[in-house]
């Protein structure tokens, strides 16, 4: 668990930098050495990293060249188009699903990695990246690449739009004994191979989520509306030529 937590921190790292603008599209990545020195990890690691990278279409590898990060404008217009309820309902969907399926199929092995990302998460060491791997570790067990593959697309828009970015930070920062307890059942209901109950854990998650995204945005248009009142206050109201006139 541990050096694959790893791993994906890296990945996230150089996704970020990516998105950022500091490795351009086209342009190539420093060598492995530079890499490893950079994130201050082995070189394997970085190896690891660039795989996924690969993988998930960020970068080219060319034999003899270097790893080259590829062109994602047109996937990228796209993506901001989606909004994080969008995206959270159609996680809810495609996961609620890949949980019933996993359920039948999860090994001894996956639950017990599993059981690790819960440990991390609990102990809040790497959260964001613990609990990626804890829905991709579900996602691999159901032995459909296709499910696999669909999972770490829908969080690589989780991570990539800014929007969604900022509106999952506001309801997930403040909720991590939601979170855990959550995650549990999920697993419980892995661990006990019960389709249904693993199907219906997912779906309680992601509603929570998805009424919490609700009542963050209904908090920011109240306080937008307080904004604009106190505006008008101060423009139209009467306390200050009163007190101008009484003296």
């Amino acid at each position: 668990m541990g050096n694959r937590r790893l791993f994906w921190r890296i990945v996230d790292k150089i996704e970020s930098l990516i998105n950022q603008g500091e490795f351009s599209a086209g342009s190539r990545l420093p060598p492995e050495r530079e890499l490893a020195e950079m994130f201050d990890v082995s070189r394997p690691t970085i190896r690891e990293a660039i795989i996924a990278l690969e993988v998930r279409g960020r970068v080219e590898v060319k034999t003899g060249s270097g790893v080259y990060v590829v062109e994602q404008k047109n996937a990228s217009i796209k993506s901001k188009e989606i909004s994080a309820f969008e995206l959270t309902q159609a996680r809810a969907l495609i996961e609620g699903e890949i949980a019933a399926l996993a359920a039948q199929s999860i090994t001894e092995e996956e639950l017990e990695q599993l059981n690790k990302t819960l440990i991390a998460m609990e102990k809040g060491l790497y959260v964001e990246q613990a609990d990626r791997e804890f829905h991709e570790i579900i996602s691999r067990a159901t032995r459909n690449k296709a499910l696999e593959f669909a999972v770490s697309n829908l969080w690589d828009l989780r991570l990539t739009n800014p929007q969604i970015v900022a509106d999952y930070s506001s309801v997930c920062k403040n909720n991590n004994e939601c979170v855990m307890d959550e995650h549990t059942a999920i697993y419980t209901a892995l661990k006990s191979h019960d389709a249904n109950a693993a199907r219906s854990a997912m779906h309680k998650h992601f509603n929570r989520l998805i009424n919490a995204l609700f009542d963050a945005v209904e908090s920011r248009a109240l306080e937008e509306i307080k904004r604009k009142n106190n505006e008008k206050r101060g423009l139209y109201s009467l306390d200050g030529l009163v007190n101008k006139s009484a003296h």
